[in-house]
């Protein structure tokens, strides 16, 4: 019996310490345990509202957590995503991620699971289903409006003309103050020419003194003028050729002239100047810089020997004196005709670059009609106007009031109409040619359209039309009101310009409230701005009574 009951007791204690086990095992793998749930706002929406999806994790503060990204809802497609909103308890976090998400088609759809990394664990949340609604538009509350007309528009996307005449004005402004500039310093530069050459030189010297080119360090820039200036003196009033001469030929040329008795010059006082003029060749050709006392007592050699040549220079004859001032004053005509062949070049120049920069851009056609203007060009871009012509009136829009005038009936048309009213634009001989012609019936019965429109033919070769093609077809306006629209083309002379023109011509026709309205528009083919002038008159078309 002791036995009995020792057994019971081990079986006991074991069962217990099993259950107590199991019990600390739950309560220790609690802390590392997450959860993650999926809900959504809404399980019906219209096309295009927005669905909120909202997934909670629940996990221990060192796990990492990674929510989906991207377009992993399909078919339904993320609009948003929002930031994941934290809250602690204890050693506990509470995540909540949002996301925003739509449909565009009606129907149900089905959300699939998402995929979410708490550590190393993969946790999928349920899928969710979703039904997508039509939007329903009662017709018959739901107001309705006409067509609007179409309205013509710039499809350029900036005003090309006004830029082009903009930049044709910078050009001329900037060819003007090129070509001021340019004038003046030519005009600086004849004034000093027209000084004797004793008194160029002189000032030449002082430019020197007042460039202060030594204490710069500038020796070479120095000597350099220093040496044209007395070249430039001698070649004027001595040789010729002093300017391309060297050194050496040119103190030859100088000794040769004392000798022969032109030039009563002093010997000490070429010396000097050979010396001066050897020194510059060092300091331009050798990198040379002599002392500034020297170079300054170089200058002042330079003036000496200038000063020396002028008094050993015989007085001119009075021949000599006229045959210069002829020859500088054809310099100066000379001179003039360069400059205005300069400046014309110029503005020619900017002209063309500027035509080929825009036509190569918009076309050299168009720019070509835009600096020299074209007719129908014209009537295109400028402000039109909207009138109401006859009775009944029918309204339409064009480049230039109509002006009234006679319209012929055919003896058919007089069986059945009465009165007449004519409003025209142009001529059929033209490049563009517009008429708006409003009739009363003699009946109020509905006649046949067609047959009251079988003058269009006659009425076009009785104003030359050759070779006419016909073609018609039922038409209506934007507002509803029904016609036939008749349309071709035709041959005929331009009596004006002597050639033979081909045109496409359009008449519409109506029959409203008692009254026959007839608008006939014509154009020359080959005026590449007549059919938009055209196409829009015909489509601002509209009677106004009709409903």
């Amino acid at each position: 019996m002791k036995s009995y009951d020792l057994y019971t007791n081990i079986l006991y204690f074991s069962k217990a310490f099993k259950f107590w086990v199991l019990i600390a095992f739950l309560l220790c793998g609690a802390q590392g345990f997450a959860q993650v749930k999926a809900s959504i706002d809404s399980t019906s929406i219209k096309i295009g509202e927005e669905i909120r999806y909202s997934m909670q994790v629940e996990a221990d503060s060192t796990q990492i957590v990674v929510f989906p990204e991207g377009q992993t809802f399909t078919p339904l497609e993320v609009i948003d995503s929002y930031k994941i909103d934290t809250s602690k308890s204890a050693n506990r976090l509470k995540l909540t991620k949002e996301y925003a998400l739509t449909q565009f088609d009606s129907g149900h759809y089905t959300i699939p699971r998402q995929k979410v990394m708490v550590g190393d664990q993969v946790f999928f949340t349920d899928s969710l289903k979703v039904e997508v609604r039509d939007v329903l538009v009662d017709t018959t509350k739901q107001k309705m409006y006409e067509i609007k007309p179409l309205a013509e528009v710039d499809a350029s996307f900036f005003d090309w003309k006004k830029y082009l005449w903009i930049l044709l004005g910078l050009l001329v402004v900037a060819g003007g103050i090129v070509f001021f500039i340019f004038r003046r310093k030519k005009k600086r530069e004849a004034k000093e020419k027209e000084l004797p050459p004793y008194e160029r030189a002189m000032l030449a010297l002082r430019r020197i003194d007042e460039s202060h080119l030594l204490e710069k360090e500038s020796h070479k820039e120095y000597y350099s003028q220093l040496s044209d200036t007395a070249r430039k003196y001698i070649d004027e009033e001595v040789y010729d050729h002093a300017m391309e001469s060297t050194t050496d030929e040119l103190i030859a040329k100088l000794d040769e002239e004392i000798k022969s008795g032109s030039l009563n010059l002093d010997k000490k006082t070429i010396e000097e100047l050979k010396s001066v003029l050897k020194t510059a060749d060092m300091a331009k050709f050798a990198k040379s810089k002599p002392d500034i006392g020297i170079a300054k007592a170089d200058r002042n050699v330079i003036e000496r020997v200038i000063n020396e040549t002028k008094e050993a220079i015989p007085e001119p004859t009075e021949e000599e004196l006229l045959e210069q001032e002829e020859y500088r004053k054809k310099a100066e005509q000379k001179l003039r005709r360069k400059q205005i062949l300069i400046g014309s070049a110029a503005l020619v120049l900017c002209i063309a670059l500027t035509y080929v920069g825009f036509g190569v851009f918009k076309g050299f056609d168009v720019v070509a009609d835009t600096l020299f203007g074209h007719p129908t060009k014209e009537l295109k871009e400028k402000e039109w106007i909207s009138s109401a012509y006859g009775s009944p009136p029918v309204t339409i829009s064009t480049p230039e009031v109509l002006i009234r005038n006679n319209y012929k009936l055919t003896e058919e048309q007089k069986q059945i109409l009465k009165g007449n009213e004519t409003f025209v634009y142009g001529n059929i001989e033209g490049n563009f040619y517009v008429a708006v012609t409003t009739l009363s019936k003699q009946q109020e019965d509905q006649a046949d359209l067609k047959k009251a429109v079988d003058g269009a033919v006659g009425y076009l070769e009785g104003n030359g039309a050759k070779n006419i093609t016909v073609k018609d077809e039922e038409y209506q306006t934007l507002g509803g009101a029904p016609g036939v629209k008749i349309f071709g083309n035709f041959d005929i002379t331009n009596h004006v310009k002597q050639t033979k023109q081909k045109n496409e011509y359009v008449i519409l026709n109506f029959i409203e409230k008692g009254g026959f309205q007839q608008i006939t528009v014509i154009y020359d083919i080959e005026d590449r701005y007549a059919k938009d002038v055209a196409e829009r008159i015909i489509n601002s078309v509209e009677l106004r009574n009709a409903k």
